[in-house]
């Protein structure tokens, strides 16, 4: 007896108990996340300040960032080959709790007074922000394909939640910093040890099963993303997938970095130029939901083309914008983070899909590297160009970077449409 055509469509029983995993993989990740957007606030809030302090000029404020990347990608390589050895789980925490480790090592560096202390205690702290970029993978392991994009937005946006927690803690980790009789500037990078070292136990105790390790043992969607030919070797998206990701950092960076000089050069202060800054890293984070959706629904090569035309138009607002209008510059920069998140969320499916589970965590970590050196070269070359030309001529040169990878996008998906990405 055959089976009515009219008849419900069950889900096997494995399908069910893999959902059920996900959704308490993304639950473990969401709480980790919070915790460590928490940790991450010292490191942009306070580290430039205490270095100053300590140095007594501020010519070498800018290198705690330089240290903090420095750092973060050097942990990348080690997180991802960690990860693709142990599982996910053993490879953030290790991650995370070398940045606490980093975040104690400045308090006491604070507290001693001793610059080098507190340098290689940056640079260790690094690979907390490190850990917190790559749990977005963690969160694809068990995700079917048309549903990667959504598990990973799910994932960066928890981020958010902290990032912005984390800066309005800085008063009363301060209060707390004087009364255990330390510095007060230090005491956001203790509530960043404390925030670390509760992420990765969060990690450890309840991330089971691993959710890498688990998608191993799935033969039915072992390498949904890489060459049939070849069950370890990248598909032909992953260059483009790169590309994405490295040139929206860049780019983002390298405008965010500037537009705060800019505007104090046309007469704006703090507070002005702090709300811009705060509204952009808000569109940074806040839109992934929205933009997982859009990516998987629309697909890799559509999205690509998106996130170049939107860090274009970012760069054109930004030059277009007259230096007295806090409106525009404001708008410029919200719509840069949207472009981020747009290229964060995309590039990062990409990468995912067109990469075979054998290799899959130590190739995420080396494009993590890659990230992270596009900030550092962003930030860098930002200011030599806004002070050759400067900041319109900046803003859309930038743009025009980023709409590079619309071609690269467009150009991947014809050659190689029916293998190793969604178009």
């Amino acid at each position: 007896m055959t089976a009515s055509p009219l008849a419900p469509t069950r889900t096997p029983p494995a399908a069910l108990a893999i959902s059920a995993v996900q959704k308490r993989t993304l639950t473990v990740l969401l709480v980790s996340q919070i915790l460590s957007g928490v940790g991450l606030a010292a490191g942009v809030t306070v580290a430039g300040v205490l270095a100053g302090q300590m140095l007594h000029s501020t010519s070498l404020s800018g290198l705690p960032i330089a240290l903090l990347t420095a750092g973060s990608a050097g942990a990348a390589v080690v997180i991802g080959r960690v990860s693709q050895r142990l599982g996910r789980g053993p490879g953030l925490a290790a991650g995370y709790l070398t940045g606490a480790l980093g975040g104690a090592g400045v308090v006491v560096a604070d507290a001693l007074g001793s610059p080098a202390l507190l340098f290689v205690s940056l640079f260790l702290y690094g690979a907390g922000t490190t850990s917190s970029l790559q749990a977005r993978y963690a969160g694809a392991d068990l995700a079917a394909p048309h549903q990667r994009a959504r598990a990973t937005s799910t994932v960066i946006v928890a981020t958010a939640a902290g990032g912005i927690a984390g800066p309005l803690l800085a008063t009363p980790a301060g209060h707390l910093a004087r009364a255990l009789r330390l510095p007060e500037l230090s005491g956001l990078f203790l509530l960043s040890a404390v925030a670390f070292t509760l992420a990765a136990l969060t990690l450890l105790v309840w991330l089971r099963p691993d959710p890498l390790v688990l998608a191993r043992t799935l033969p039915a969607a072992s390498d949904e993303g890489a060459p049939a030919d070849s069950p370890s070797r990248s598909g032909p998206g992953l260059l483009v997938g790169v590309v994405v990701l490295v040139l929206s950092q860049l780019v983002m960076v390298a405008v965010m970095t500037m537009t705060p000089i800019h505007m104090h050069a046309h007469g704006f202060g703090t507070v002005a130029s702090g709300l811009v800054i705060a509204l952009h890293t808000g569109s940074m984070y806040l839109p992934s939901p929205l933009v997982g959706r859009l990516v998987d629904r629309f697909g890799a090569t559509a999205m690509s083309v998106v996130t170049a035309g939107t860090l274009l138009a970012a760069g054109v607002v930004a030059a277009l914008a007259p230096g007295h209008s806090l409106t525009l510059i404001t708008l410029a920069l919200v719509i840069l983070g949207v472009g981020w998140n747009f290229g964060l969320v995309t590039g990062t499916a990409i990468v995912t899909n067109s990469t075979p589970l054998a290799t899959r965590a130590k190739v995420q970590g080396l494009v993590d590297v890659a990230i992270a050196v596009a900030g550092a070269a962003g930030g860098l070359a930002s200011g030599i160009v806004v002070a050759l030309a400067g900041y319109p001529v900046l803003a859309v040169l930038c743009g025009v970077l980023a709409f590079g990878a619309a071609p690269a996008a467009i150009v991947a998906a014809s050659k190689d449409s029916a293998r190793a990405w969604p178009t």
